[in-house]
């Protein structure tokens, strides 16, 4: 038996927290807030949810949604 099982949906998705505003560059009022890797390690962002420009990034948890317990202790 293979350790680990084929998930049960297709595809992955994270929850996003629709947020209030405007986009400073399509001017869409579509705008959520949702975790995302980059060069930079993992950010939590807001970005259009049409035109998918990024209004705002800040540093999260370094392994993203996994908290190691020596992070946790600090």
């Amino acid at each position: 038996m293979p350790a680990f099982q084929r998930p049960e949906t297709p595809t992955v998705s994270v929850e996003r927290e629709p947020v209030s505003g405007t986009c400073p560059e399509c001017g869409a009022e579509d705008l959520a807030r949702y975790p995302v890797i980059s060069e930079k390690g993992w950010e939590i962002a807001v970005k259009c949810q049409s035109c998918l420009a990024s209004v705002q990034r800040e540093p999260w948890n370094r392994l993203g949604p996994v908290v190691l317990l020596a992070d946790s202790l600090s």
